[in-house]
């Protein structure tokens, strides 16, 4: 068996929206999934990961997963064998930012966390290829099972988190980079220079794809996952 895998997702998705990633994973290689629900900052996300993971593991995140993703090697690098980021942000959020992420957290105290959730799963966050309606009863059910306030929580981590640039800089192991050609906010320029910070980084685009590969493009995001935990170590 191969080193294990931990899994970290995005904001409002449980272990569903990795669904096809664990069963190809988990043929040669523990597959563990890194919820992120009840923590109030990155910090203790990352903090209460670490508290259960193997001693050594490779770690993918996906958006706010892969904000997590960061501290863990900020906090515990040698404990990292390799590290994939899918639609990840390494960058703190500037004010207007994090301010425009208020109305959201406004809907979701009175009560109007269905808005919260067609907003956040917009159908143009995903790629035209995508059949969002085939989608949404998904989305919604692992919306609604994580709930308004963890939502709250976990929107809160993310406007306070800190700039990991720095860390980039750092990170000697086996790094993926993935984004995909369909997600306006995440853009391939921001990946690209993610990746450009990182000194052993590929950087990979999933066509027909936006704000979830893991299910708008599953096989294919699966595929480049295997040939990553194949890909050879380097000293670190």
């Amino acid at each position: 068996m191969g080193d294990p895998v931990v899994l970290i997702p995005p904001i409002l998705c449980d272990a569903r929206v990795f669904a096809g990633q664990i069963a190809e994973l988990s043929r040669d290689h523990p597959v563990l999934f890194a919820p992120t629900r009840g923590a109030e900052t990155i910090e203790v996300a990352a903090a209460n990961i670490l508290a259960w993971a193997p001693q050594e593991f490779a770690l993918a995140g996906a958006g706010m997963g892969g904000m997590v993703a960061l501290e863990l090697l900020r906090r515990a690098p040698k404990r990292i064998t390799r590290v994939a980021f899918i639609n990840a942000n390494a960058q703190a959020d500037t004010p207007k930012k994090a301010a425009d992420r208020e109305p959201t957290i406004i809907a979701a105290k009175s009560g109007r966390f269905e808005d919260v959730i067609n907003e956040k799963f917009a159908a143009c966050r995903f790629s035209d290829q995508t059949n969002v309606p085939d989608l949404m009863p998904l989305l919604r059910d692992m919306a609604n099972g994580i709930g308004a306030d963890a939502y709250i929580q976990q929107v809160r981590a993310v406007q306070r988190r800190k700039d990991q640039q720095a860390v980039l800089r750092k990170i000697t192991q086996p790094a993926l980079v993935i984004s995909c050609d369909g997600d306006p906010e995440n853009t391939q320029r921001r990946q690209e220079f993610l990746a450009e910070m990182i000194p052993y980084a590929k950087h990979v685009v999933i066509k027909g794809a936006g704000l979830l590969p893991s299910l708008e493009q599953p096989a294919r995001l699966s595929q480049i996952l295997r040939d990553w935990c194949r890909q050879p170590l380097v000293l670190r």
